[in-house]
């Protein structure tokens, strides 16, 4: 019977990555809570998911949370800092039926999810999951049109 190695991992310091790595895991944080929630909500079927996905996780609901969080003044120094790493980065993809602002905007949103998990702040990554869950569902990015 093979033995199951275990899983090592270094410790990383979340300051020392790019804008772009911290994106790159974020996006993968931010939507999985979407994904759960969606799913604990009763929408099962696939294309509802992908479809009802979109308005919590795609580059124009992203850059208005991101927008809005900043306007409430909700975000930490450090948040805000992991921010615009992630929108001040160079990217080598070109954004997809959006513009670059947007893009860069929705990029930095995800840096703060992969600073905060890489940072081991759970309870803040959940918090403003949370906040972006309940401001999507009341309508609280309806202001802000991001193309």
């Amino acid at each position: 019977m093979n033995k199951i190695k275990k899983l090592t991992e270094e410790n990383v310091n979340p300051n020392t990555l790019s804008g772009q790595t911290l994106a790159y895991l974020g996006d993968a944080v931010y939507e999985i809570y979407i994904r759960r929630h969606l799913i604990k909500g009763g929408i099962v079927k696939p294309q509802n998911l992908q479809r009802d996905a979109t308005h919590y996780v795609s580059a124009k609901a992203q850059a208005a949370l991101i927008t809005k969080l900043q306007d409430d003044d909700l975000l930490t120094d450090e948040e805000l800092a992991a921010f615009r790493r992630g929108r001040n980065s160079k990217t080598h993809t070109k954004a997809k039926n959006t513009s670059l602002k947007t893009y860069q905007m929705s990029t930095g949103f995800e840096a703060i999810w992969g600073y905060l998990d890489l940072a081991g702040k759970t309870d803040r990554v959940e918090e403003l999951t949370l906040w972006c869950i309940q401001t999507v569902e009341d309508g609280g990015i309806s202001n802000y049109d991001f193309k």
